[in-house]
């Protein structure tokens, strides 16, 4: 007896629904579901079943069944074998972003050269730096993945400051350490001049 309804109670935590017999001892046990047949109750669960005295048994309670949330369908992949220019029109898309914007970042990161690499060590279309790539779980050689990271980043960045272009933008080529630090856009040269070259494309487009 004591086997068995320690097995309840293990299976217990691994039932998914059904019901609990509510004892007199005070104990409250996951079943599957009982049947009463005159002063026995016999309790099922997936690994067997109990009989006890329905003395032993002061009832039931149903549980609830919560059922888990339908999973959020996945983003259709950057399209492979197009121009840089396609890429950053797909990954805009798929990411909610103006075409011109992210054309703009890439042209301003790479030239729209897919084999770019900085001194600093960035890659490819949109400038991943490797560390970065890695967090993202993205081969920043590889077009395509490239740009969608890099698009994804551009995306977080901006949602991670309300929609601020100049912050994102000085957060992508700076890191958003910088942009803490001097809280907005850092005092860099080179940060300075990109924010600027970004603007002026994308405000070609308007």
């Amino acid at each position: 007896m004591r086997s068995l309804l320690s097995l309840l109670l293990w299976t217990a935590g691994t039932a998914l629904a059904g019901e609990y017999a509510l004892l007199e001892s005070g104990g409250r046990l996951h079943i599957d579901h009982h049947e009463s047949e005159g002063a026995v109750v016999r309790l099922f669960t997936g690994g067997g079943s109990i009989e006890m005295n329905a003395a032993q048994v002061r009832g039931f309670e149903v549980e609830e069944y919560v059922a888990p949330a339908p999973a959020a369908p996945a983003a259709a992949p950057v399209p492979r074998h197009l121009s840089p220019q396609q890429l950053a029109d797909a990954a805009a898309e798929k990411y909610g972003l103006p075409r011109e914007l992210v054309r703009s970042v890439m042209k301003a990161e790479s030239g729209f050269a897919p084999q770019a690499v900085s001194p600093k060590g960035a890659i490819g279309l949109m400038q991943l730096m490797p560390a970065t790539a890695e967090t993202l779980g993205a081969d920043p050689h590889d077009p395509a993945a490239n740009v969608d990271a890099g698009t994804r980043y551009l995306r977080e960045l901006l949602d991670k400051y309300n929609g601020g272009l100049r912050h994102a933008l000085a957060a992508y080529n700076a890191g958003p350490g910088a942009v803490e630090k001097y809280q907005g856009v850092p005092p860099y040269a080179e940060t300075v001049n990109y924010i600027v070259r970004v603007e002026r494309e994308f405000k070609k487009t308007d």
